[in-house]
Order: structure tokens, then C-alpha cells, then sequence
């Protein structure tokens, strides 16, 4: 076995990586399951979530895609669902016959507003409220450093914008 450029991680660093793994996937389970109440999923809280804040709440498909860094298959599949659901709707862009804009419905938007309590207290019992201000706040640079060094790797522009 070929021995990595920067050398095989360090007892510390492994053990960080592997606490990273678990907790990450952990949170996701904590907040699909707040969700579940409302029949939502994480993703599709988000796509709620971006929605709202757009002008006219409707965002370009592949806007939408880029800025939760799905793949437009994956925010295809997930924006069908929503649809079915009476979420969203998907529109065609005016003069642009290959555009299409996720509009966020009078229902979505009531869903959102039913089920964002419910996220918030979990997010805030899983994640804010489990670290302290202070790492809690490196935490923060910590991950605007790794989105920006995967965003520059990946020719993307950054995410930073994205983050509120």
C-alpha cells in the first residue's frame, strides 16, 4: 500500500476524522427524524428553505442545485417529490425554453412555517447548544475553510455567499 503524499494521518487526527464521520451523519439522522413529523426530509427542508428567501420564491434549477450542492439529477428527483406534494412547482423560464425555476407554493411556504420550530429546537439541541461558543465559532472557520478549499479544487465558485 502506496503511503499518501502528507504521510497517513496521526492517532489525533484519525481519531478527529472518525468523530467528524460519526457525528456528521448522526446530526443528519437528528434532524430527518425532527422532520419526519412534517413528512420532509433534510434536503427538502433546505429547498423549502431556499425558496423562501428568493425573490418571488422561485429560484433557476440549477442555481437552486449549485447553491445546496446537489447535483441537478439529485435536486430533479428531490424538486419531483416536492411537486407531488404540492410543495413546489417547476416553471419554465420565461424567454429561456431550456430554464427552468422551482417556485415555492402558498403550501410549501405553510409547511415551512409549520415545521421550522421544530428544526430549529433540533438543530439547536443536536449541534448549537452540544459545543461551546468557542469551538463552536472555530468550528464555523473550520468549515468555511474546508468549503473553500473543496469549492477551489472543484473549480467552483465559493459557497461562502451561501452561507447566512
Amino acid at each position: 500500500m502506496a503511503v499518501p503524499a502528507g504521510g497517513w494521518l496521526d492517532e489525533s487526527q484519525q481519531h478527529i476524522w472518525r468523530s467528524y464521520l460519526l457525528a456528521s451523519t448522526r446530526l443528519v439522522e437528528e434532524l430527518d427524524q425532527a422532520l419526519g413529523p412534517f413528512d420532509l426530509s433534510l434536503p427538502e427542508y433546505e429547498l423549502l428553505v431556499r425558496l423562501s428567501e428568493a425573490p418571488g420564491r422561485r429560484a433557476r434549477m440549477g442555481d437552486l442545485a449549485s447553491s445546496v450542492r446537489h447535483s441537478r439529477s439529485r435536486l430533479t428527483h428531490t424538486a419531483k417529490r416536492m411537486e407531488n406534494k404540492g410543495l413546489i412547482r417547476r416553471e419554465s423560464c420565461a424567454g429561456d425554453g431550456r430554464g427552468v425555476h422551482a417556485v415555492l407554493t402558498d403550501d410549501g411556504m405553510a409547511l415551512l412555517i409549520e415545521a421550522a420550530p421544530a428544526h430549529v429546537e433540533s438543530v439547536r439541541r443536536a449541534f448549537v447548544d452540544a459545543i461551546s461558543p468557542a469551538d463552536f465559532q472555530a468550528l464555523g472557520r473550520a468549515m468555511c475553510g474546508v468549503l473553500r478549499t473543496a469549492d477551489e479544487r472543484a473549480g467552483a465558485p465559493s459557497g461562502q455567499d451561501d452561507i447566512r
